[in-house]
């Protein structure tokens, strides 16, 4: 672990750096959320990564975390640690208004969801809620409400969602960790556009509540600048809440004990294009080299693919099904200020059938049967997170595409939601001009250990994560 040199800025540490730093007395709480506070102010205008934040609130936690740790009565884990919390995520004394000007902000805000608790119990220090398109239903950031979020490696390029806020902060060096979701690819899709790490757990590891509108397909995720400070993160939060009738039992050990079992001996199979995915020629020359790494790391590396067709069709009617339930209390008037987009796929969802809800489920369950063999074969899949880089900001697809839903460029992620495995996107490498491109790693159900120890010895091997977006250097 490195320590932090005369000068350098505390918000461009990890959180483990942080809390060692805080053990040896070289900075405070107080002093992170400063850093993070003062980062914010500086560039938060060129990339909207916040929606919310309340500055006395933040210090007074701040303050209370350094008096803690003064006196050594640590709370936990992530004493004093500054969080920021995407806007889907209930959080006491705070408005979450989902991306939406349908939510009404004045009304109690007396709970917090159950990972935002953990978060609390452990006394970490929350900094805002960032920014999701409305009602997180796309893969890019924007909305009527908080407007366009932009990626920190080009602010002309999407910073990716639904989880984009929180990437974007995240790889600026505004808090050291967030908490975000995953319904198709949500923590994923930014963690790759903004080169940074993000895990979608196994479904239930993290509990959710208030239960998602798109279903089993949601998962709550962290996003962290590295895959140590993931595992950090996911131990505070993979515990069990009594609201979350899904809710897996909590682990029985650390996932950072785990981090350092590398890949030695395991049997990773790796698919360039999942059998029908185009996929741009610079990021899948990336992609193989970096599979490539698994092999020097004594694994045995085999190019075949799982062997399942896209599921997009079945996809689209969970998905739409979801984004019409959660719009089926809003009036007329309300229905207008929504993203258009939005209120498109809701109309396709309500026209759905029970036969072909439970049609696509039907499907679901196959496709998780196809894994579940795939795994008994292979421990490991590596893929590439996302077949094309950033693209403009403010588009729900790229330019000249013939599609024209989010769907249409985030193939390889959804699929995992459906089967809710384990995965992750892992920095590894660039483009010619400069935007980060994603490896995605994906274990079978409850091997989220042997994926994070996975993305861990590759990121020890080519510490892609190091590199520091253009608006951080320019700084």
């Amino acid at each position: 672990m490195r320590r932090p040199t005369v000068g350098e800025d505390v918000a461009d540490l990890t959180a483990l750096e942080l809390r060692a730093a805080f053990d040896r007395g070289e900075t405070t709480p107080r002093a992170a959320a400063e850093a993070v506070l003062a980062r914010i102010d500086r560039l938060d205008e060129q990339v909207n990564a916040f929606c919310l934040l309340d500055e006395p609130t933040t210090l007074a936690a701040a303050d209370a975390a350094t008096e803690r740790l003064r006196r050594g009565d640590s709370r936990g884990a992530l004493d004093g640690i500054p969080v920021s919390i995407k806007d889907v995520l209930l959080t006491t004394g705070w408005p979450t208004l989902r991306g939406s000007r349908t939510t009404d902000p004045d009304q109690p805000w007396d709970a917090d969801g159950p990972s935002v608790a953990r978060l609390r119990e452990h006394g970490a220090v929350f900094v805002g809620k960032t920014t999701t398109p409305e009602l997180a239903w796309k893969g890019v950031t924007d909305g009527p409400l908080t407007g366009v979020t932009r990626n920190p490696w080009d602010t002309s390029r999407t910073a990716g969602g639904s989880s984009g806020g929180g990437a974007a902060a995240v790889a600026l060096g505004m808090a050291p960790l967030t908490l975000g979701t995953d319904g198709g690819g949500s923590v994923r899709i930014p963690g790759s556009f903004c080169g940074i790490f993000a895990l979608k757990p196994t479904y239930g590891l993290v509990p959710h509540y208030p239960s998602s509108p798109f279903g089993t397909l949601a998962h709550v995720g962290p996003m962290t600048r590295t895959v140590a400070d993931a595992a950090l993160l996911l131990d505070a939060v993979a515990v069990p809440d009594p609201r979350d009738w899904s809710a897996l039992p909590a682990p029985t050990a650390s996932f950072l004990d785990g981090l350092d079992a590398g890949v030695r001996g395991l049997r990773i199979a790796y698919s360039p294009d999942l059998g029908y995915i185009e996929v741009d020629p610079a990021i899948a020359e990336q992609v193989a080299a970096a599979a490539a790494v698994f092999t020097e790391l004594g694994a045995t590396v085999e190019e075949v693919g799982p062997g399942f067709a896209d599921p997009v069709a079945d996809f689209h009617t969970l998905w739409f099904s979801g984004a019409a339930k959660s719009l089926e209390t809003l009036s007329r008037t309300q229905l207008a200020e929504l993203d258009p987009g939005l209120r498109e796929i809701a109309e396709q969802g309500a026209g759905y059938s029970a036969l072909d809800y439970l049609t696509a489920n039907a499907c679901r369950a196959a496709l998780g049967a196809v894994m579940g063999d795939f795994h008994q074969r292979y421990d490991l899949l590596l893929t590439p997170t996302m077949p094309v880089a950033a693209f403009e900001a403010g588009m729900e697809v790229p330019a000249g595409s013939a599609e024209a839903r989010w769907t249409s460029w985030t193939r390889f992620t959804y699929p995992f939601n459906m089967t809710q495995q384990p995965a992750a996107s892992v920095p590894c490498g660039f483009t010619s001009d400069g935007l980060p491109i994603g490896l995605q790693v994906v274990g079978p159900r409850h091997a989220d250990a042997m994926v994070l120890a996975a993305c861990h010895a590759f990121e020890q091997a080519r510490p892609w994560h190091r590199r520091r977006p253009p608006l951080l250097a320019a700084g």
